[in-house]
């Protein structure tokens, strides 16, 4: 890592994670394969920043930790890159539990729980749906009936983001405040 860490992906330490690293990867692994509208690709940091901003609206007195873990739910991406579901299937190895492990290291290093509650993991997951729906029709090229179909509508009432693809260094500086923000 740029940090100087060395990070055992098949064992990792919560010690070799820093969130430094964290915020420069997702910054730079494209959400849709790079497949977006716009000068830069829509990044996993600013995937995740949406996801968590979600999960704050979808329930306005969520905890700060929960928040945390919405924010870092795709943080194993950091490394392993932003797979689509179809592709880890075909892979053949168990990648989610790949994932998982990962994922887990970094809760710990950020004071969470191994694993997200399930309540909390349901929520996060209708955000990530929710995030998708506005990613696909607003930068992949999907209109609104075909996004229905794999991601499910918004919620009525729910304020629809304007997403603008970023810089990779203004999506990690964007990532990086709203975790020091979440750390206060």
């Amino acid at each position: 890592m740029l940090s100087g860490r060395r990070l055992d992906l098949l064992n990792p330490s919560p010690l070799d994670i820093e969130i430094e690293d964290i915020a420069h990867g997702l910054a730079r692994v494209a959400r849709w394969n790079g497949q977006t509208k716009g000068d830069h690709a829509f990044s996993v940091a600013q995937h995740s920043v949406l996801v968590e901003r979600l999960a704050g609206e979808l329930a306005p007195n969520l905890a700060r930790e929960a928040r945390l873990a919405a924010l870092l739910h795709d943080a194993s991406e950091y490394v392993v890159g932003d797979l689509i579901s179809p592709f880890k299937a075909a892979v053949g190895l168990d990648y989610k539990a790949f994932e998982l492990r990962l994922l887990a290291a970094v809760h710990i290093r950020f004071g969470l729980t191994p694993r997200t509650p399930a309540g909390i993991e349901a929520l996060i997951k209708k955000a990530d749906h929710i995030s998708a729906y506005h990613e696909a029709t607003q930068l992949a090229g999907f209109d609104k009936e075909e996004a229905r179909r794999f991601f499910g509508a918004p919620p009525a009432g729910l304020v629809t983001p304007r997403l603008v693809p970023l810089a990779p260094a203004e999506a990690q500086a964007q990532f990086l405040a709203r975790f020091k923000r979440l750390q206060l």
